[in-house]
Formats: C-alpha cells, structure tokens, sequence
C-alpha cells in the first residue's frame, strides 16, 4: 500500500473508535494467521510500553493522593495551641517537612495528570497505526491468495477441458477396438479368433470386455 493511500486511510479513521489490538485475543490469531512485519512488531511493542505506563502512572496517583492524604490528616492532628514551646518547635519542624512533602506530592501529581492526559491520545494514535500495519499485511495477503486463486481457477478450466477431449477420445477408441473386432470376428469366423484371441486378448479384449459391460449396464438402467 503506498503512502498516500496510507495517509487517506489514517485519516478515515479519525472519530472511529478503534478496540486496544494488544488487548484482543482475535487480533493475536489474525496476526498468526497473516504473518508479520518488522512494522507490526515495533508498534506492538510500543503500545505494550504506553499501555504500562498508563498502568503505572494510575497506581502511583493514587498512592500519591493518598500520601498527600494522610500528610494533610497529619498537619490537622498536629496543630495544638496548648503545646509546650518545645513541642511547638518539634511540631513546626514536623508541619514544615509536611507541608514540603505535600508541594513535592502535588507537583509530581500535577505532572502525572498532565502525561495521563495525553497518554490515552498517544494509546489511540499508536493503536491506529497498528491496525493500519495489519490491515495493509492482511489484504496484501488477500492479494496474494485472489492471485493464486485464479491461476488455479484457470488451470482446473484447461483441465476440465482436456478431460472432456480424452474422454471423447477414450470412448471413440473403444467404439473404434468394438467395431474391428465384430469385422473381424464376422469375416475370419470363431474358431480363427479364438487362436489370435490368445495371443491378443491381453491387449484388445479388455476393451471389448468394458465395451461388453458398459453396454450391459446401460440395458439395465433402461430397463
């Protein structure tokens, strides 16, 4: 498939919702039926690896929401007015540290929503061309076997047709062995075809004998 008609199709594509391939059983047997392409290997890959990290981002969101969560529930339970001067300054260190943490928790939250946003583009994007690898393989594929299919497709007419011929040509010679030997059994009489019967028999009354047997399952068959 060229490029300019790879571009059109990519761009039929847009709006349509395309199923995750790495994701459905179907497209690994499609694949393994098809074949491959060095093509079709790199984008499996790199959708595997975004796949995963959209995996891994989610988990560490949610373990940084709670991080942040419970440094929050700590700065709350933290903040007594009755503590000694002492305690304070332990307590200040304790909410300053905290209060660290929660901004160092928000910025990598802020960045992990942001790639989170764009992952699922990046997911679509990839699976699109994947799936446009596979297609252009597939119908080259389908090419290949419509070709054959039609050089076979010729070859069994030509044959037929041959068949026909010596078929027509068999039964000719049959018709053609019957009629020399009832000349010839009528003109040299019985006991003379007999003696060459046995010298010729192998050769010549075979057919005679399917002639004989065709002839008589005809009869039946009109009877």
């Amino acid at each position: 498939m060229s490029e300019n008609r790879l571009d059109k199709f990519k761009t039929a594509l847009n709006g349509v919702k395309v199923p995750i391939l790495v994701l459905d059983k179907k497209w690994y047997i499609l694949r393994q039926k098809a074949g491959t392409t060095n093509e079709i290997n790199a984008l499996e890959k790199e959708l595997k690896e975004l796949l995963k990290r959209q995996g891994k981002l989610t988990n560490d969101l949610n373990s940084l929401k709670k991080i942040k969560k419970d440094l929050m529930n700590d700065i709350v339970s933290n903040m007594d007015e009755n503590a000694s001067d002492m305690d304070k300054k332990s307590i200040d260190k304790k909410l300053d540290d905290n209060k660290r943490l929660i901004s160092e928790a928000n910025e990598k939250i802020d960045s992990y929503e942001d790639e989170m946003m764009e992952l699922p583009r990046e997911i679509d994007r990839v699976n699109k061309e994947l799936m446009v690898a596979t297609m252009d393989l597939c119908y080259n594929v389908l090419a290949e076997n419509t070709e054959e299919i039609e050089v076979i497709a010729d070859w069994i007419k030509e044959i037929r047709i041959e068949l026909k011929k010596k078929v027509i040509k068999k039964q000719e010679m049959e018709m053609a062995n019957s009629d020399f030997y009832s000349y010839m059994h009528n003109i040299f009489g019985h006991e003379a075809m007999n003696i060459f019967d046995m010298k010729y028999e192998p050769t010549i009354r075979v057919n005679e004998k399917q002639k004989e047997s065709q002839d008589s399952n005809n009869n039946s068959e009109k009877r």
